[in-house]
């Protein structure tokens, strides 16, 4: 669970790389993709959408990080929506490392070891939220289809 000094801390965090979030979305997509070439056909050639979507997702997630409750549902669908586009339980933690390691290179000495075991543990509640919201439609879709095959 996070406590106060660990959501100020994400906070802090997060006031100093959001005026630069264009840049945070551009090198987080070029990181991953240097990285896990497979993983760019999962996304639109045009990446301008998903980077504002990225960035929204992320104020959405600091903006409510002191009521985790309103973002139980947002996260859900979030996850939810990503079945739909081929994303695996196993592609979280590679979006968890790309974006703490772009995060740490543009903070330069002002990123510390604490600020990434900070967002690494936010991180892991944001995907396990979205997992669950996976997992649920994932269940929902296979009902449709066990429905349908016994109609």
């Amino acid at each position: 669970m996070m406590d106060s000094a660990m959501i100020d801390r994400l906070e802090t965090t997060f006031k100093m790389l959001a005026p630069r979030g264009p840049e945070l979305t551009d090198r987080f997509y070029a990181h991953m993709f240097s990285r896990n070439p497979s993983l760019r056909p999962l996304f639109p050639t045009s990446l301008a959408d998903q980077k504002k979507k990225l960035l929204a997702s992320l104020v959405l997630v600091v903006q409510n990080l002191r009521t985790p409750e309103k973002l139980q549902d947002p996260l859900k669908e979030m996850g939810a929506r990503h079945v739909g586009y081929g994303t695996k339980a196993e592609h979280y933690p590679i979006v968890r490392d790309t974006l703490i390691s772009v995060m740490a290179d543009m903070a330069g000495d002002a990123w510390t070891d604490q600020y990434a075991a900070d967002w690494s543990a936010a991180l892991d509640v944001v995907a396990s939220i979205m997992l669950t919201g996976a997992e649920e439609a994932m269940e929902a879709q296979e009902g449709k289809t066990t429905d349908a095959a016994t109609a």
